[in-house]
């Protein structure tokens, strides 16, 4: 089988020998512009790859402690009939787990020290159904919760800033409190802590409280759970089956599911992924553009060569395609070496900044506001393969005008003062 001759005269051109000054700045130029490539696709690949690591690691952790879906009476008083929702939620298929719940806000003091909290009174036989957090505290901390004892689960990091460990005694207050000849007086509730929970998730490590909802109920004077709790088969049906139930369920009731829950924060992510594609992509188009000047050298330099294929027959567009193929193999080695950077540190990165962050004696993500304390990554086909063909559009792009100009070349004139 014949190689046709444009190929081959491109991948020698693309080559550049140093055979002269000249020739060997085109090689410079040359490879300048692949290096650009190749930095500009990994950069794109590895800032995508974390982005959704990210995104996946907080998600995943949220939903240990959030549920799926979250059903609510108006105003944050009890259900009117528990049992009756619990059957209707149970009835729909997507639906693999039901525990009732109480949310409230309270004061948690202890000593001088005293910290705002999320309470969230549950059922500890039910509650391992609908998180995944729950589910691991099943046979230990949560068989302490019981009805009456007024024990309380805290997160790591709460106890932590309170002083407390397992044993110890905590002050709960609620914010609605008696009203007395003297004024309103909050109510004071002493609870003992019987353990500490860590969900990898600093919000709820540093807020949440979880006692049993027959306790929650007196302490905030309500006649039953405030709401249920869902687990689905699949999390990305949420919204979905919190329509499904919108219509199917009987009284007044709300119905919220998990990305509504953080419905800024996801949007913040969307949007800043968006934002950082495009600013990287710039840089790979600059990248790419530098073929421009690249090919307009080596034009300019194999003018009597251009003349002497012409005065041999060979047509413009055979003189475009060996330009053409100059600066697409160079798009194409610069792409290919940028997929194989971007992905080899995308999936090594929690060696590479571990070992990082020994060298510098540094911390890049400080769980307090990053919310987790290790670098994620998430490589996903839907990201790389649009780098991969934006890259090879930009290059090939690049080529046009150059080769075009090429193409043009008068022998006559080229060879009249060689």
């Amino acid at each position: 089988m014949q190689i046709p001759y444009e190929l081959i005269l491109g991948w020698r051109y693309t080559r550049a020998g140093r055979s002269t000054r000249r020739n060997g700045f085109i090689s410079f130029i040359s490879g300048v512009s692949m290096l650009g490539i190749a930095l500009g696709v990994g950069a794109l690949i590895i800032v995508l790859s974390v982005m959704n690591g990210f995104q996946k690691e907080v998600r995943d952790r949220m939903l240990g402690v959030v549920s799926h879906i979250e059903i609510y009476a108006q105003g944050g008083a009890a259900l009117p009939d528990l049992n009756r929702t619990l059957a209707e939620v149970r009835a729909n298929p997507a639906v693999i787990g039901a525990a009732p719940f109480i949310a409230a806000q309270a004061l948690l003091a202890r000593g001088d020290d005293m910290k705002g909290a999320m309470v969230r009174g549950i059922d500890p036989a039910l509650e391992p159904s609908v998180t995944d957090l729950a589910g691991e505290l099943k046979n230990t901390v949560l068989k302490r919760l019981v009805s009456g004892g007024f024990g309380v689960v805290l997160g790591v990091d709460l106890a932590r800033s309170l002083g407390v460990r397992e044993g110890d005694v905590i002050t709960l207050i609620a914010p609605s409190g008696q009203v007395t000849p003297a004024g309103v007086v909050p109510r004071l509730k002493q609870m003992t802590v019987v353990g500490t929970f860590s969900s990898g998730h600093y919000e709820y490590d540093s807020a949440l409280v979880m006692l049993h909802q027959d306790d929650a109920a007196r302490i905030f004077r309500l006649e039953g759970p405030t709401g249920v709790r869902l687990k689905l088969r699949d999390l990305h049906q949420a919204r979905a089956v919190a329509e499904q139930l919108a219509t199917s369920l009987s009284g007044d009731l709300l119905i919220r599911d998990w990305t509504r829950q953080n419905r800024t924060w996801f949007a913040a992510v969307q949007l800043e992924k968006r934002m950082m594609f495009i600013i990287l992509t710039l840089i790979v188009a600059v990248a790419a553009f530098n073929l421009v000047s690249t090919l307009v050298m080596t034009v300019t330099d194999k003018r009597a060569d251009i003349a002497i294929l012409r005065t041999l027959g060979a047509s413009p567009g055979s003189i475009m395609g060996i330009f053409v193929v100059q600066g697409a193999m160079v798009g194409v080695i610069g792409t290919l070496a940028g997929l194989l950077l971007g992905l080899g540190v995308a999936f090594n990165i929690d060696v590479i900044v571990p070992a990082l962050e020994n060298l510098l004696h540094a911390n890049f993500l400080p769980k307090d506001i990053y919310l987790i304390s290790r670098m994620p990554s998430d490589p996903q086909r839907s990201d790389i393969l649009p780098v991969a063909v934006i890259s090879l559009v930009l290059a090939f792009l690049a080529t046009i005008y150059p080769s075009w100009r090429a193409s043009r070349v008068n022998p006559a004139e080229a060879l009249r003062y060689e």
